[in-house]
């Protein structure tokens, strides 16, 4: 039965490769356009393997990773601090939420003033969307821990700085960990979308643009589904350090 349950998201998977094999088979798109499974998922493992892609993957995974680790380094403390006082929270709430609703590509032009072309606009542009969600995540952990142990780590008489450490920040984990894994999916795509347009010679996004530029279709879709492997993975990662860690959350 736990087999069975494991198997589940596959099928999904199994569906989406069914659809298209029949769609290219019956020849319902361009095969230009829509090159088979087989052809992509080849042209992917070579590119991984032997080709570019491989190098390309791993300075997307590079810059993304440096990006959502200066963004958590700044923005955890910070949304502690913050979540600490909701008045303070509440002062700067407008600055956060405004900014969190502007989309990354907004702020390209100014990153690139302040930091020039480089790959110093890109990781500094991806840590700045994500330490937004970080920093709103935290914030609202902390603004949100349990009342009741709240109320009964004061009535035995811990101080202040206890109830920080001890309570309101365990209970915000949790939040934390939602925090860090949506902040690495918008740094990750941050970073694959500057790739794309500000002026990169590697990197996924790059990958992506040049094949299509090239019109070579199935270079291009094996970027996309590296590009979107590399995203699931991280996501995947902070799950199983979240449920590592915070194994008691909701109990």
């Amino acid at each position: 039965m736990s087999k069975a349950k494991a198997l589940l998201p596959l099928v999904g998977v199994a569906i989406l490769l069914a659809i298209w094999t029949i769609v290219t088979w019956l020849k319902l798109v361009d095969p230009v356009l829509l090159p088979s499974p087989l052809a992509t998922f080849r042209t992917l493992w070579e590119g991984m393997v032997n080709g570019k892609l491989g190098v390309d993957f791993l300075k997307t995974v590079m810059r993304t990773i440096y990006s959502t680790a200066i963004a958590a380094v700044i923005a955890i403390p910070l949304g502690i601090l913050l979540g600490s006082s909701e008045k303070l929270y509440r002062s700067v709430e407008f600055l956060i939420d405004f900014f969190r609703s502007t989309p990354a590509s907004a702020m390209f032009p100014l990153f690139l003033v302040l930091f020039g072309v480089g790959d110093r606009t890109k990781i500094s542009v991806a840590a700045f969307g994500a330490a937004l969600v970080i920093l709103f995540n935290v914030a609202y952990g902390v603004m949100n821990a349990r009342k009741t142990r709240l109320l009964a780590a004061k009535v035995m008489g811990a101080s202040r700085l206890r109830v920080l450490f001890d309570v309101m920040l365990k209970e915000s984990l949790p939040q934390t960990f939602v925090g860090l894994r949506n902040g690495v999916s918008l740094a990750l795509v941050i970073i694959v979308v500057a790739e794309m347009f500000i002026g990169s010679t590697d990197g996924l996004g790059q990958r992506v643009f040049e094949a299509q530029q090239l019109f070579d279709m199935p270079g291009m879709y094996a970027a996309i589904f590296a590009a979107g492997a590399l995203g699931h993975t991280l996501n995947l990662l902070f799950l199983v350090i979240e449920r590592r860690f915070v194994h008691w959350a909701g109990r």
